[in-house]
């Protein structure tokens, strides 16, 4: 019997939007997951826990039908419903909340479980049309993006596929190995065909680090730092392209003035980076004009994240490397795709001056913190899809005390009975991405691809769109797009965009929308009025905690530093088999990852006399958490590490990492410090 392959597109929140081939082996039932050959960006190759892909859609722990919470809040105790009686009591709920308290009081929340476009925002056209409280997007990106945003001008940058002709990959807060497999393909490519070097900047050895030519260990949050002496470098030592220079940047002569005192010996005090190291690093990059550096946003996910962020994307504009193939920088690809969302979102609503709610401050939110509220009423209903806050969002001691309210309706679409869901009123039964129909963009790459439905929801499951029409419909809430199937508003989105029709985009699977080298390395200018990247950023104009931050790049210590009490500083990168909490629930990522350890360096465990293994308490202000050591060289004295964000029933007293991370909002628009946090940590 012949195996049937049929195309789709990974929708999870990773840069990289693979092209897939998913083995069909009945109209309920998938095989294997493989790389498509044909897509040159994935390259037949994808990460392990999408390869294993059917563990996810077969787990017997899916979610079948809707639920009715029959126990407190947070005990796990639901009944079985039929789906018109789920819906009614959500609209019911809904209803009475927006009479009692006003439309603002309801809340819709969400964010990338799914990267499929119709799927993710299609929760926005219920807000708009409802009036229902906006959403500030800040848990993930918004650091990242303004930091790059302030240079260039634009979330795009250097075509990745042109790291095949780099002398120099200088992966820079990423852990490409583990978050973005197709970056190692094509650094493993360019290894080979031109010998090039990669130079991994990480505060600990991650997997990607073990490959690396130099491996550069700053402390959290000193990159900045790191940058600016890697540029005194290149000023003192004329390793820099003043022709470029003069030509594309606004204020290079002010910013060598500004360095002139940033040396290596200053920046190893801050960063505890060896002279010698950065000295290397300085010479190495500054000779090489084939260097690519691929920006993760792991190092921007502090209070200075996008100062810092800024200061390194300053690098190629220094030495001129935009103006060679293989040369510049990426942090992001997002505007190099232009759909046209106004039938997904309802963008056609007149805008009545919503608030707008910070969805990383959810706990002081949710707890009626009058800065978040303003002059709005308390949230009294929340609206959930594609998230689990429960255990994402940051300052998970106020997050649960507000799920916690008895006065809060929460309904949750979801795939697993998350911990957020576990809190809800009602719990829908959603489908996954091979179970519905959607189009997806990248933030790492440069393809528009379409996702076809490959099998039937298991059980009840029905999709988002669906979900949000069938509400719509109870509400009154009168829009178009709430009267289009899946496929309608798809094909409508992508040909008032000037993009193929859903037939023909099905039929190419893909839509490469890369600009030629010119554009893509901004040799026709950068995105602002004067074409020049500015080393000078206008902060204030990127949001309003703006002001606060620093003209150049430099070291700004704004970060949660240490103390006699607080000594260590904790980062939360991500477990290799896990995705947020996606994957947390599939046995063998279970298994692989095995439980929640906290790393520590030797000379950090060993005054304490704590060994591998040993039951150790990590804390500061929020809250405590208790764990297994895991005592290794492998990263930074005094930097901590707990990788992936593990359920909080992994660890004793139930609660997450997160309980320990702040929900402080990081300039200069927002965003969440997961990498900001100092802790002790004590034996028990």
């Amino acid at each position: 019997m012949s195996t049937t392959y049929l195309p789709s597109v990974c929708p999870h929140d990773c840069p990289s939007a693979c092209a897939l081939e998913v083995e069909r082996i009945d109209s309920r039932t998938i095989g294997k997951v493989r790389g498509a050959k044909a897509n040159d960006y994935t390259q037949g190759v994808i990460c392990a826990k999408v390869a294993r892909y059917a563990e996810r859609v077969h787990h017997r722990d899916r979610l079948m039908q809707p639920l009715k919470r029959i126990g407190a809040k947070g005990e796990g105790r639901f009944e079985p419903v039929g789906w018109d009686q789920a819906l009614e009591e959500v609209a019911d709920n809904l209803r009475r909340v927006t009479r009692d308290h006003g439309a603002e009081s309801v809340w819709p929340y969400y964010y990338g479980g799914t990267m499929g476009q119709l799927q993710r925002d299609g929760i926005n056209r219920l807000r708009h049309v409802m009036g229902y409280s906006g959403q500030e997007k800040t848990i993930c990106t918004s650091i990242a993006y303004s930091g790059w945003q302030a240079g260039v001008g634009s979330m795009r940058g250097a075509d990745p596929r042109e790291m095949v002709n780099s002398d120099l990959i200088v992966v820079w807060g990423c852990n490409a190995v583990s978050t973005q497999v197709n970056v190692m393909t094509l650094v493993s490519k360019a290894r080979k065909a031109r010998q090039a070097k990669l130079v991994v900047v990480d505060p600990y050895r991650t997997p990607t680090a073990e490959k690396a030519d130099l491996h550069i260990m700053p402390r959290p949050g000193t990159d900045g730092a790191l940058a600016c002496a890697l540029m005194h470098r290149l000023f003192e030592q004329d390793l820099c392209d003043w022709e470029y220079l003069d030509k594309y940047t606004d204020r290079p002569r002010e910013l060598q003035a500004h360095l002139a005192t940033r040396s290596p010996a200053w920046a190893a005090e801050i960063t505890g980076v060896p002279e010698q190291e950065i000295e290397d690093f300085a010479r190495l990059y500054g000779q090489t004009k084939r260097s690519f550096i691929r920006l993760g946003i792991g190092f921007a996910r502090g209070r200075n994240g996008a100062h810092n962020l800024h200061a390194v994307s300053c690098l190629p504009a220094v030495t001129g490397a935009w103006r060679y193939p293989g040369g510049g920088a990426l942090l992001a690809t997002s505007d190099l795709f232009h759909l046209d969302k106004t039938l997904i979102e309802a963008l056609d609503v007149p805008d009545t001056g919503t608030r707008m709610l910070d969805m990383s401050r959810i706990g002081p939110v949710l707890c009626g913190d009058p800065t978040d509220l303003g002059d709005g009423p308390p949230v009294k209903a929340m609206f959930i899809q594609n998230t689990n806050p429960m255990a994402v969002a940051p300052d998970q001691g106020a997050v649960r005390k507000g799920f916690a309210r008895e006065d809060l309706f929460v309904c949750v679409h979801e795939q697993f009975m998350t911990e957020t869901a576990r809190m809800a009123d009602i719990v829908l039964p959603a489908t996954g991405f091979l179970e519905h129909d959607d189009v997806y963009q990248s933030y790492g790459q440069m393809y528009l691809q379409m996702g076809r439905q490959v099998i039937s929801p298991p059980g009840e499951c029905r999709s988002n769109h669906r979900v949000i029409c069938d509400l719509a419909a109870r509400l009154d809430a009168d829009h178009p797009g709430f009267g289009m199937t899946e496929t309608e508003i798809i094909d409508a989105t992508l040909q008032v965009s000037d993009y193929p029709g859903i037939s023909e985009m099905t039929e190419q699977r893909w839509l490469d929308c890369s600009k030629r080298f010119e554009e893509m390395n901004f040799l026709d200018g950068f995105e602002w009025p004067d074409g020049r990247f500015r080393f000078r950023p206008d902060w204030e104009a990127l949001g309003p905690l703006g002001a606060s931050m620093p003209e150049f790049p430099d070291h700004w210590a704004a970060i949660d530093e240490t103390d006699a009490e607080h000594p260590l500083r904790l980062i939360t990168p991500p477990a290799r088999t896990f995705l947020n909490t996606s994957f947390t629930e599939t046995p063998t990522s279970r298994k692989k990852e095995k439980a929640p350890f906290l790393r520590m360096h030797p000379g950090d465990a060993t005054p304490f006399g704590i060994e591998t293994g040993d039951i150790v308490r990590l804390g500061n202000s929020q809250g405590e958490l208790t764990l297994a050591a895991l005592v290794s060289d492998t990263l930074r004295r005094g930097v901590v590490v707990v990788e992936g964000i593990w359920p909080g029933d992994a660890f004793n007293g139930g609660k997450g990492i997160n309980l320990l991370t702040s929900a402080e909002a990081a300039a200069p628009c927002g965003g969440a410090v997961f990498h900001d946090t100092a802790v002790w940590v004590k034996p028990v």
